[in-house]
């Protein structure tokens, strides 16, 4: 059962550059470091071909990942978004809580969520709390500490 992953353009282009990286230039590097460690005898002592094979192990996992999520992969332009005065998938959203302390935060896909630099994936507690959302409204969030309201002050869209 495949599911949708929302995506922006930017995060998709930052996949698919990781992706091309690890599958154009790492890979074959090592690829060619194992082959060598290979051809040097006894392989069970030999670090440089046993730390290789681990690590093109975890390279081809992180391929595999890569590309399964990319198929998956549906990218929306937040610039496009036709209601800007609503929070939806890629709005920045600016939010106060009850002590009027300010947080502004990003709604992007799960695969390029970054918390410390206030990208927070779609489906995280506080972003389904925002979603439909219009400035003056007051959320509440269930956290694991306990319900905390707070009120969108701002909405921004990238500009398209």
């Amino acid at each position: 059962m495949e599911r949708t992953n929302l995506i922006t353009p930017a995060g998709f282009a930052a996949m698919r550059a990781e992706y091309s990286r690890l599958f154009e230039q790492e890979r074959p590097k090592l690829v060619e470091t194992i082959s060598w460690a290979a051809g040097n005898g006894d392989r069970s002592e030999n670090g440089d071909y046993i730390y290789g094979r681990k690590r093109l192990r975890e390279i081809d996992r992180t391929l595999d990942r890569l590309s399964r999520r990319m198929k998956q992969a549906q990218v929306v332009d937040p610039a496009r978004q036709p209601d800007r005065g609503r929070v939806f998938f890629g709005a920045t959203v600016t939010i106060a809580d009850e002590e009027d302390e300010e947080r502004t935060v990003t709604l992007v896909g799960e695969d390029e969520a970054d918390a410390r630099a206030g990208r927070i994936s779609w489906k995280s507690p506080l972003a389904r709390a925002l979603r439909g959302a219009a400035p003056g409204d007051v959320r509440r969030v269930e956290l694991p500490g306990g319900a905390k309201d707070w009120e969108v002050t701002a909405i921004a869209y990238p500009a398209g």
